[in-house]
């Protein structure tokens, strides 16, 4: 049984990760308990639980045009709260686990691999890609670069110009136990198709949108890595 702790345990995925049964022993942290902004929180945090992984969910998500408008905001919570968590996981031999976004691509021609370049369109995939940055300096960690929604899709209208490779959190959340001992970069997604022909599987009455700016074209992912290690 593996001690794992998650942060960011009462957002949308969190959620879904409590309901899930696993042999490890999970800790779901408040933000009192473990402060990401505050490196002694988070030590003392560890020195009391001692944990093995550290699944690091915490962050700033949506509205993604907050990213824009309050960029401090994006920059502590996405990336110095990162870089807290990797400096801490780093002092204490911890293996740390970063959900990151396939919005770092260009999102030009889809099919992205983990080797390919990232160039994101707008701050959210920026902040996300500077958490990335510091991760990549710990050795002992893993970044998944991910493309996930919630069951049902949650929104009246979907982007019928934009292809992506969404997969539902529970979906995710089988796949997640099985990368736990991977490193390096790992493309977590599942198939190409346009968003509102994915979203219209769980949500017979979704209309068609038209993408905006903030979002890139096509961030699909090539997930033959992925494939390989589920031996999918």
């Amino acid at each position: 049984m593996t001690k794992i702790v998650i942060t960011g345990g009462t957002g949308r995925f969190g959620n879904v990760l409590k309901k899930h049964k696993t042999n490890h022993k999970l800790f779901f942290p408040t933000k009192n308990q473990l402060n990401i902004l505050n490196i002694k929180n988070i030590k003392k945090y560890f020195k009391k639980n001692n944990p093995k992984i550290l699944i690091h969910l915490a962050g700033l998500s949506r509205p993604m045009k907050l990213h824009e408008t309050n960029i401090h905001k994006s920059i502590d919570l996405n990336i110095i709260g990162t870089a807290n968590i990797t400096k801490v996981c780093a002092e204490y031999n911890v293996k740390l686990i970063y959900f990151s976004t396939n919005y770092v691509y260009q999102g030009t021609k889809g099919n992205y691999l983990e080797t390919d370049p990232v160039l994101p369109v707008n701050n959210y995939a920026w902040s996300k890609l500077g958490g990335e940055a510091s991760v990549q300096l710990y050795k002992n960690s893993l970044i998944l670069r991910l493309s996930m929604t919630e069951r049902p899709f949650v929104h009246k209208k979907a982007f019928a110009n934009v292809k992506n490779s969404f997969l539902y959190h529970d979906e995710v959340v089988k796949i997640l136990f099985k990368l736990i001992k991977s490193k390096g970069i790992i493309n977590v997604g599942g198939k190409t198709q346009s968003i509102f022909t994915f979203a219209k599987k769980t949500k017979k009455d979704v209309k068609k949108k038209s993408g905006n700016k903030f979002l890139p074209k096509n961030p699909s992912m090539n997930i033959e890595k992925l494939n390989k290690i589920m031996k999918w």
